[in-house]
């Protein structure tokens, strides 16, 4: 068990046993000043493991935007594609048209 589960532990029975009497908080305070190192670590441990978590996340969102970019670009690609082969040969069906009116 940790110092702090120790401590909470502790209080607990305190607690729910009698009421707290000047010597019980001081030696609560003690124990708790005792561990405050402890819980600091604990506390910036999980803040780095926080921002870890963080950093993952958002290198896989600009990942994924990446992917959805190159996506959109190469449908761009293949859209003007297909409208510049719509466009010639709409001008062959426009020339076709106009040499049969001439003839």
């Amino acid at each position: 068990m940790t110092p702090l589960l120790c401590s909470c532990a502790l209080a607990s029975v305190i607690i729910n046993t009698m009421a707290l009497e000047q010597k019980d908080i001081e030696l609560l305070e003690r124990v708790i000043y005792k561990n405050s190192d402890d819980i600091a670590v604990s506390i910036a441990r999980s803040f780095e493991r926080l921002e870890e978590r963080i950093d993952a996340a958002e290198s896989r969102n600009y990942s994924r935007l990446a992917d959805v970019e190159d996506k959109v670009e190469s449908s761009r690609q293949d859209i003007a594609d297909e409208l510049g082969d719509i466009k010639g040969e709409l001008r062959e069906i426009s020339r076709a048209h106009d040499d049969e009116e001439r003839v």
